[in-house]
């Protein structure tokens, strides 16, 4: 029996065939694997911070069980996340020092006026 008819890579602009049921030719499938787990499947934190995190999470929200911005404006809002002041990436630690306790429109605000996000 004849084998199945190669196809063209879907990558654009690639000239590359590919065999049975792959979309993309062995040049173009590592890259297009690594842009679906990046764009594709979404967030996780437990892909970022781990187990040690919400454990240090777990005990400060008990520490701090309200929003410390909203708590200095008067009004009484529970934990949604635990901030980082000095981001991991920039350096920063997960003591006690560095972390504060928010509501989730005060972290997004925190995040929205550092562009980061």
């Amino acid at each position: 029996m004849p084998s199945k008819q190669k196809r063209s890579c879907r990558y654009p602009g690639c000239p590359n065939l590919c065999e049975g049921r792959k979309q993309y030719c062995e040049q173009h499938d590592k890259f297009m694997e690594q842009h679906y787990e990046k764009f594709q499947l979404g967030y996780s934190p437990g892909k970022r911070y781990g187990r040690t995190w919400k454990r240090i999470r777990d005990r400060y929200v008990h520490k701090h069980p309200l929003c410390e911005i909203c708590l200095k404006g008067g009004c009484y809002v529970a934990v949604e996340e635990v901030h980082h002041i000095v981001p991991l990436s920039e350096g920063g630690s997960n003591g006690e020092s560095n972390l504060m306790s928010l509501c989730r429109s005060c972290h997004e605000k925190i995040h929205k006026e550092r562009s980061d996000r």
